[in-house]
């Protein structure tokens, strides 16, 4: 008993002292979760502000973005095209509706920076000087997108509505119309943002440019699948264009990844 009494004395010179036991964890750990989820909240909070300043200002130009975009809309005869509201607040959503599509696009460098403001702290500070300089391209790669649907759109609806006829009459619905428009905008834009994503996760070693090479297969297939299922206006002009511009853009990040070793 004596032994083990000294044994278990963590103050006995010349024996070996017990190991303390594990503290308790502290308010710390939760403050720093609760510190964390209070940065999402301030995050999310100034992104919604932004868009909503930036859906105010589009507003203003709402109307004549709307009617833009009706004209973009064939004719059989070439007269100015026009659309139908169904309900007695279909014409305010419809103008609300633009006016966020437009504030999202101009809030869009805010948003950015939001996203990076909140990632930035869990990175190690060589990741955030690597990644960084990419912010600004996903901006460009946004204006992109949204580029791409502009060019593609006619297309999309001379294609569309060649299966009307005199039977089948192309009598459009405001409410459709803009929603496929509007989704086609955003769709296109969102989606041009994955060769930074490809980019940042091979500077943080999950990915690298013989394993994209080696899954190419697999990545066309799903970008063909993406395609069909994220255009909503079931043509095949649109998919074909957001397939193929996301299928070039993946050739030139693997390509890019390549040249810097990764």
């Amino acid at each position: 008993m004596a032994d083990a009494d000294a044994i278990l004395d963590p103050v006995t010179p010349g024996l070996p002292t017990a190991t303390p036991p594990a503290a308790a964890p502290d308010d710390a750990s939760v403050m720093t979760l609760v510190d964390h989820l209070g940065e999402l909240r301030t995050r999310l909070f100034r992104a919604i502000l932004a868009v909503a300043v930036c859906a105010a200002i589009g507003w203003f130009v709402a109307t004549d973005v709307r009617n833009y975009l009706v004209q973009l809309l064939p004719t059989p005869d070439g007269s100015p095209a026009t659309v139908q509201v169904l309900g007695p607040g279909d014409a305010f959503a419809i103008q609300l509706r633009i006016s966020i599509v437009i504030g999202i696009i101009l809030a869009m460098p805010v948003l950015l920076y939001q996203i990076w403001a909140f990632v930035a702290p869990g990175l190690t500070p060589a990741e955030r000087k690597t990644i960084r300089p990419w912010i600004p391209l996903a901006l460009f790669f946004f204006a992109l997108g949204v580029a791409v649907a502009y060019m593609v759109l006619p297309y999309a609806l001379t294609f569309l509505v060649s299966f009307t006829d005199d039977v089948v009459v192309a009598g459009f619905a405001a409410g459709p119309y803009f929603d496929f428009v509007t989704t086609m905008f955003l769709v296109f834009g969102l989606i041009m943002e994955f060769p930074i994503v490809l980019v940042g996760l091979s500077r943080v070693g999950i990915v690298t440019s013989a394993l994209l090479a080696q899954s190419r297969r697999m990545v066309i297939l799903g970008i063909a699948v993406f395609s069909a299922i994220a255009t909503p206006g079931g043509d095949l002009i649109s998919p074909l264009a957001l397939g193929g511009t996301m299928y070039l853009l993946f050739e030139l990040t693997v390509l890019f990844i390549r040249r810097t070793g990764r």
